[in-house]
């Protein structure tokens, strides 16, 4: 039993209040961006976003938390924080490509893929603290997803009027 409350009962580094509002934070801001691709009608939408954006927070806060573990304060143990990053980053990059689609010439996902590989970033700023990168970083989401997809008809008048020519078909190559 004494055991057990040594390993369950050992305080983190970053204190508890700190980490619940880091977490909560990532949570938001991955479903400013799920919610944003919900309304659109698109894979990967809420849930997909808060997972992504909470998992990579995690991984965050997993790494500050391992770098101040006793266990590794050993000088025989290197622990590279940069390594975590870059496995979130390949980690939300596979979730990613497996949303985006080439079908009948056409090329479908890349902004969802996108997006979650964004929520990945974002939630590694949250999990380490860099509320202003995060936030900066999901205002940026908001206007490229919301803004300029609707410039985009706009801007491109050939590909919209792609879309009008062939009856039933959408044009989600920027999706």
């Amino acid at each position: 039993m004494e055991q057990l409350v040594e390993e369950f009962g050992h305080p983190t580094y970053t204190s508890f209040p700190v980490i619940a509002a880091r977490l909560l934070l990532a949570t938001l801001y991955g479903a400013i961006i799920g919610f944003e691709r919900e309304w659109r009608n698109r894979p990967a939408g809420l849930r997909t976003h808060i997972l992504v954006c909470v998992a990579a927070a995690t991984f965050g806060i997993l790494t500050i938390e391992i770098i101040h573990a006793p266990m590794f304060a050993q000088g025989s143990v290197k622990v590279d924080p940069i390594r975590v990053v870059e496995a979130v980053t390949a980690g939300v990059a596979f979730l990613a490509a497996g949303s985006i689609l080439f079908s009948r010439g056409e090329v479908h996902g890349l902004t969802t893929g996108a997006g979650m590989w964004l929520a990945g970033a974002i939630g590694v700023a949250c999990g380490l603290g860099l509320w202003q990168v995060a936030g900066f970083a999901t205002l940026i989401v908001l206007i490229v997803a919301g803004l300029l997809h609707r410039l985009e008809p706009k801007a491109c008048p050939a590909r919209e009027g792609d879309r009008k020519a062939t009856p039933g078909a959408t044009d989600r190559s920027s999706e």
